[in-house]
C-alpha cells in the first residue's frame, strides 16, 4: 500500500528579534514609522540664529584683521583719536566684502560637504543634502548660498531706494531673510527659496539616523 506524503512548507529561519546595532556597538530601537521629513521654517530660523553667533564671531575676527592690515597698508597711523581716518572705498569694496563672503561660504562649505549640518542645525537634527540624498559638493553649497541671499539683497535694494537710510536697508535685508522661510508656508513641500534655487533640501533628522557632526567628519575622511 502506498503512502500519501503531504507536501510540507521548506522551514525558513527565523526573523531576529534583536535590535540593530549602532555604529558604536550599542543596541539602539528605532521607530519604523520615523523617517526623514522636510525641516519645519521655525526650527530652521532658530538654528540659523545659532549659528549666527558664530558667525559674527568670525566676521568680527576677519574686519578686525583686515583693518589693521588695511591700516598699516594705506592711511598714515596717528597717536590721538582726532587724527582717526577712515578705510578707503576702494579697501572696503574689493578687500574686504570680498573676504566676508568667502567667509561665510566656507563656513557653510565646509560642514555641508564634511557632514551636511552646522553646528546649529545639529543641535536641531536638521541635515541640508541635495535632491539625490547626497552631501553638496562645492559648488551646490556656493549656489545655495547665493540662493538665500537674493531675497534679502532684492528686499535690502528695495528698502534703500525707498527708504535711503542703511538702517532701513538693514532692515529691509532682514525682512528678505524671513521671507525665504515664510515661503515654506505657502510651498505645497515646505520648501524655502533657497531649497527651490539651488536643488537641495533640509531635512529633520530621526533620532537614530542622526549621524551628529564630529562623527560625519570622522565616517567621510574614512571613505576618502
Amino acid at each position: 500500500m502506498s503512502k500519501s506524503l503531504s507536501k510540507r512548507p521548506p522551514k525558513t529561519a527565523p526573523k531576529s528579534s534583536a535590535p540593530k546595532s549602532s555604529s558604536s556597538g550599542a543596541p539602539v530601537q528605532q521607530d519604523p514609522n520615523e523617517a526623514p521629513s522636510i525641516a519645519k521654517p521655525l526650527t530652521r530660523v532658530v538654528a540659523i540664529l545659532y549659528d549666527g553667533m558664530l558667525i559674527l564671531a568670525l566676521l568680527f575676527l576677519v574686519g578686525t584683521v583686515l583693518t589693521v592690515i588695511g591700516t598699516l597698508l594705506t592711511m598714515e597711523t596717528g597717536t590721538e583719536s582726532s587724527q582717526a581716518q577712515s578705510l578707503p572705498t576702494w579697501y572696503q569694496n574689493l578687500v574686504m566684502t570680498p573676504a566676508f563672503v568667502l567667509t561665510l561660504v566656507a563656513f557653510y562649505g565646509i560642514f555641508w560637504r564634511r557632514g551636511g549640518q552646522t553646528l546649529g542645525m545639529q543641535t536641531w537634527r536638521l541635515k541640508t543634502v541635495n535632491n539625490a540624498g547626497h552631501l553638496l559638493t562645492w559648488g551646490q553649497s556656493f549656489k545655495r548660498i547665493l540662493a538665500a541671499c537674493l531675497m534679502p539683497l532684492l528686499f535690502g535694494v528695495i528698502g534703500s531706494l525707498i527708504g535711503g537710510s542703511r538702517t532701513i536697508m538693514l532692515t529691509s535685508a532682514f525682512l528678505g531673510l524671513i521671507f525665504n522661510y515664510v515661503f515654506c508656508l505657502f510651498n505645497r513641500r515646505g520648501l524655502a527659496v533657497q531649497d527651490m534655487l539651488s536643488n537641495s533640501i533640509t531635512l529633520k533628522m530621526p533620532k537614530v539616523a542622526h549621524e551628529g557632526l564630529w562623527r560625519g567628519f570622522k565616517n567621510r575622511k574614512k571613505k576618502q
